[in-house]
């Protein structure tokens, strides 16, 4: 039998404890075609989402899958990450934070133009190295208004 991944329970933890601080908790999640999330809002083959009890309806953190509905410009979404696509959970307040290497084969580097008609074309899933499985998230242009993400260890 397979060993279970640490990564939901992680993502769990840092929700908990972002919840017991007051803090917002965030997921930035890689798109790929078993990733059901707005396309509108959609950079740069990812995606940032509040996972905060007060932006989420029905929202399950679970061992493969993270879902819940939210609204987004005034519409109610169904979301659909595959837990392997996860690759930071962080506090918006104060970006404190993990983030996670994607698993091989559960996400793939798609943008917005790979969508046509709202479903996403498949893509080639290329090969990852294999390094840590824990790595900083690195903005390519610091925002000034933005937290940074500090990795928790």
């Amino acid at each position: 039998m397979a060993e279970t991944s640490t990564k939901p329970y992680m993502i769990r933890a840092l929700h908990e404890w972002c919840t017991d601080n007051g803090y917002t908790p965030h997921i930035v999640v890689k798109v790929d075609a078993n990733t059901m999330v707005p396309h509108a809002h959609i950079r740069d083959g990812q995606i940032t989402l509040n996972i905060g009890s007060l932006a989420t309806n029905r929202l399950v953190i679970g061992n493969d899958v993270i879902e819940f509905q939210a609204r987004f410009s005034g519409v109610t979404e169904n979301i659909y990450v595959p837990v392997g696509a996860v690759t930071a959970v962080y506090a918006r307040e104060t970006g404190a934070g993990m983030g996670f290497e994607v698993e091989a084969g559960d996400a793939q580097n798609i943008s917005t133009s790979d969508f046509a008609g709202g479903v996403p074309k498949p893509a080639p899933i290329k090969p990852t190295a294999s390094s840590a499985s824990e790595t900083p998230l690195q903005p390519t242009e610091p925002d000034p208004k933005r937290p940074k993400l500090t990795i928790v260890k």
